[in-house]
């Protein structure tokens, strides 16, 4: 037996219930390595206990971390029996919007984790092109769309494409105060308002009791309000009514996503390090980066329906891990970066660096053995035989080349698989934030940036009421922190705020209008009159 076949043998994890199958033996690691984390792991395993005996785990902000333990009993709670009776209303057209017709379409207006999990959810299960089938290829599932940004782009794509009068909005912010969903529920109100519509009939919201969002809601009599745990952080939140009441209203079944949640949660409750599939990751991601994410992840599922996948994890792993702190205030810089493409067209864009470049990652591979349809291209050959050919012909070679491989394995994308891969990462960067002491629930740098772009935004107002009594004026963005009596080095931030309402005329309500023009000698100059 060859060296390489009884490693796999020895590192390979596998579910034969639901053919789930991980294969570290890829990484570089030996036995000594592993035993010599047996005691942070130890520690990390009575970290994870304590998350599930309803221990403050998120200390900064004081609050208990609940998304494992509460996916167990949802499915026999009131919220969970609510969203379904609600979905169903609104599928079957009990429940219709201001004018009595019956929806069509949901738009999904959250950011982060309030997106992109019910984004990877509808795309994996439905598919890319879900809302262009009939509704009754859809079983009256509602079209979905995603306003996941401030960029008035996305905003204005959907609002092309969308009925208003047929299309409900689910507003999601657990704090109420986010401000990229807020502006697009303004724009939105907005555009029912200018459409004869009344948006309360249109409009529902999950977000924490008594938050800003769930007093508007509740004060302006919307269809529906659910109510979201303190307790679960938007990048943790899919398994609940964030990715709940999405999935429901596109038809999608939720609880078989929860049962392989679920079920994974049940495997990776394993003390045993090589037994675990989330603590053999964390271990392998912990040697692979010395302990400070010193290689990049980069994650490749073989299948089209899971190219959000990256994307979701990006978020999941980086916000998490991604800390300039540890749990005794020690300035540690820890974090691993993610990036990722889809199997098959990796190789015509990122493989040849992955091959012949820079050796600072490992790469998950993620296979899906069952095939959508069958498409013969020769004689016993089929078009899926190339995917597999492929991922196993580049993760040789990646390994020939001593280039760091994990293959993971499902039997299909379903709910429950798609469950299996949530809660195993979810695991695993719990399991991996234990072995580096630093809380992966709070998001400081989040809050620093909004902070920060707070101040620009105060700068813009503040400049829109100086400018209005300076008019007329022409300058460069210099003469005009001059104009302004502002501090210089605000120069390059009033240079921004210039620019911005130059190229929008007639789309801000301003008392001056502005223009700018280059000048060969002074650079851009811009006139107020």
């Amino acid at each position: 037996m060859s060296q390489w076949f009884e490693r796999c043998r020895k590192y390979t994890i596998t579910d034969a219930e639901s053919g789930f199958e991980i294969n570290f033996a890829g990484m570089n690691f030996t036995d000594a390595d592993l035993e010599k984390m047996a005691p942070l792991f130890t520690k990390a395993n009575a970290g994870i206990a304590a998350i599930e005996n309803g221990e403050i785990k998120n200390p900064d902000e004081k609050r208990k971390v609940t998304h494992f333990t509460d996916r167990i009993n949802y499915c026999s709670s009131d919220l969970y029996k609510a969203v379904e009776e609600f979905a169903a209303k609104v599928r079957s057209g009990e429940i219709t919007g201001s004018t009595g017709r019956p929806f069509t379409a949901v738009a999904v207006n959250g950011i982060g984790g309030s997106a992109l999990g019910p984004q990877l959810l509808q795309f994996a299960i439905n598919g890319p092109y879900w809302n262009e089938l009939s509704a009754e290829k859809r079983q009256n599932g509602l079209k979905i769309y995603f306003l996941d940004n401030t960029d008035t782009a996305g905003l204005a794509d959907a609002l092309e494409v969308t009925d208003l009068e047929t299309t409900l909005v689910i507003n999601i912010s657990k704090s109420g105060g986010t401000q990229e969903t807020k502006n697009n529920m303004k724009a939105c109100m907005d555009k029912y308002a200018a459409a004869g519509l009344d948006f309360a009939k249109h409009a529902c919201a999950i977000t924490m009791r008594n938050s800003e969002l769930d007093n508007l809601a509740r004060g302006a009599n919307w269809l529906k309000v659910f109510e979201m745990a303190e307790s679960i952080g938007g990048r943790t939140s899919e398994t609940s009514i964030v990715g709940h009441l999405p999935a429901a209203l596109a038809g999608i079944d939720f609880k078989a996503l929860l049962d392989g949640a679920c079920h994974m949660d049940a495997l990776t409750r394993n003390p045993i390090l090589t037994n675990n599939p989330a603590y053999m990751l964390s271990a392998v991601w912990y040697i692979a980066g010395n302990g400070k994410g010193n290689r990049n992840m980069v994650i490749v599922p073989y299948s089209d329906r899971l190219v959000l996948m990256s994307r979701y994890l990006q978020q999941l792993v980086m916000e998490s891990l991604g800390k300039e702190k540890d749990l005794d205030g020690k300035t540690v810089h820890q974090g691993l970066n993610v990036f990722g493409n889809k199997g098959g067209t990796d190789a015509h864009a990122f493989i040849q660096q992955l091959n012949d470049g820079r050796d600072d990652f490992f790469v998950t591979f993620i296979e899906i053995l069952e095939d959508a349809m069958g498409a013969p291209i020769a004689k016993g050959i089929d078009m899926g035989d190339y995917l597999h050919g492929f991922m196993t012909g580049l993760s040789n070679a990646l390994r020939n080349k001593g280039r760091q491989v994990i293959e993971l394995r499902l039997n299909k994308v379903d709910a429950f698989n798609l469950g299996m891969l949530i809660a195993l990462y979810e695991r695993a960067v719990a399991a991996y934030a234990e072995l580096i002491h630093i809380n992966a629930f709070h998001q400081p740098g989040v809050q620093a940036y909004k902070l920060a772009s707070r101040s620009v935004i105060d700068l813009l107002t503040s400049s829109e009421e100086k400018l209005a009594a300076k008019v007329p004026f022409s300058g460069t963005s210099a003469e005009f922190v001059q104009l302004l009596a502002l501090p210089e080095e605000k120069e390059y931030e009033l240079d921004g705020i210039l620019a911005k309402l130059a190229a929008n005329p007639g789309k801000r309500v301003l008392p001056f209008s502005i223009e700018r023009n280059w000048n060969n000698d002074k650079g851009w100059v811009f006139t107020i009159k």
